[in-house]
């Protein structure tokens, strides 16, 4: 019977999967075997479930009658989910299950294996995620109780990043909040990760030197990579926080929160849901999200060209920060939806970064190609897709190991 370790990154309304084969000799840094991925949407509404295989051929694509919603909600989805990869890729036995959880706070600074304890000190880090926090939870807490006796596995996107220095993780607050536990903690980790293992094979002179990594999303941020270590990241306390993103604004001054609340009586509740629903590309265009909707109409409409050059704009700030951080680069990595794909915000970014050493190879951006920077660029550039379901299959084995 093939082995398997399933990879869950669950949010509110969708859970997205990856199985991979495990072979005997197999060791967390061995190459993974994907045998699908796939994706359940509508979670709590109508369910949508469709499933590839390694190949890319279709495995299933179906919908069925709503499941309940609120806190229960992933629990029917989970159920289906099991039960497709146990009768329909028959042979396969699941040796875990390894979640993307968001936040794992102060303490929890590499993968855990899942308890009931556990989970309740990962719910209580619920104030530091509110929007995130509990989706990220939900599959494990089902699977608890479905499975009780499959291990599960926490991999955290904070983690990566307590490798920061203090003074990078620090806030200018009153003490009283950082014994709350209110610091810069980072996001994004499992892919930085993935990143910076790419690197070691790939590139050993960017690994061992000083390197920014851009995951650069519908959410995005930047780290700063030092011999492989996070030093510095744009996220801080919340994923609001750094570069303009697809529908949350990023870095901004706290006297507008003080605005929206005192001048507009905006409760917290109405707050929350301008800065992380209807900022960032969408806010600032009033069209959309979509880096290729957002493009094909910027030529003819003012506001979406200032969307799309405060994105550029704001990216290269950062990046600068990012830069001063470690002292210098030798490095940029683009990566995640955006940063793999587009190529007309890549070089809108490298152009402006041109102060740094950068020099763009414009034929190989436009191909995709991983080394887009041309010979005589002081900083190499690449892109690199991301895949933090395989560092979550890394995790889980380390776990069971």
């Amino acid at each position: 019977m093939t082995k398997a370790v399933l990879a869950l990154n669950a949010g509110s309304s969708s859970l997205k999967f990856a199985l991979f084969r495990i072979d005997p000799t197999d060791t967390p840094a061995s190459p993974s075997h994907r045998i699908a991925s796939g994706e359940v949407e509508g979670i709590g509404t109508h369910p949508h479930f469709r499933a590839k295989d390694a190949s890319g051929k279709v495995l299933i694509d179906e919908s069925w009658d709503a499941h309940a919603g609120g806190p229960d909600a992933h629990h029917g989805p989970m159920a289906t989910l099991m039960e497709w990869v146990g009768e329909h890729l028959g042979g396969v036995e699941l040796m875990g299950v390894g979640h993307r959880v968001v936040h794992g706070g102060p303490d929890f600074i590499r993968p855990v294996r899942i308890t009931p304890d556990v989970l309740a000190a990962l719910s209580a880090l619920t104030p530091f995620a509110p929007l995130h926090q509990p989706g990220s939870l939900a599959p494990a807490r089902a699977l608890m109780a479905q499975r009780p006796d499959l291990p599960q596995v926490a991999c955290f996107d904070t983690a990566f990043h307590h490798t920061m220095p203090a003074v990078a993780q620090a806030q200018a607050l009153p003490r009283s909040y950082a014994e709350k536990g209110v610091r810069r903690y980072g996001f994004h980790g499992l892919s930085y990760e993935y990143i910076a293992n790419c690197l070691r094979e790939r590139a050993p002179r960017l690994a061992a030197g000083r390197c920014i990594v851009a995951h650069v999303g519908s959410g995005a941020s930047l780290c700063a990579l030092r011999e492989g270590h996070s030093i510095d990241t744009t996220m801080g306390f919340s994923v609001l926080d750094g570069l303009m993103m697809g529908t949350r604004c990023g870095h901004l001054d706290p006297g507008v929160i003080l605005y929206m609340l005192k001048e507009e009586g905006l409760g917290a509740a109405e707050v929350e849901t301008v800065l992380y629903h209807h900022s960032g590309l969408l806010g600032m265009s009033g069209v959309s999200n979509d880096m290729r909707d957002l493009h094909a109409r910027a030529a003819h409409d003012p506001a979406v060209s200032a969307a799309l050059d405060l994105f550029v704009y704001r990216f290269v700030q950062e990046a600068g920060m990012m830069a001063a951080s470690l002292q210098g680069l030798d490095g940029l990595v683009f990566t995640a939806g955006i940063g793999e794909n587009d190529a007309i915000v890549r070089a809108a970014i490298c152009a402006r970064l041109q102060w740094l050493g950068v020099r763009l190879d414009e034929a190989a951006n436009t191909a995709n190609s991983e080394i887009i920077s041309t010979s005589d660029s002081t900083v190499e550039v690449r892109v690199i897709p991301t895949d933090e379901e395989t560092t979550i299959r890394r995790h889980v084995m380390m776990c069971l190991a």
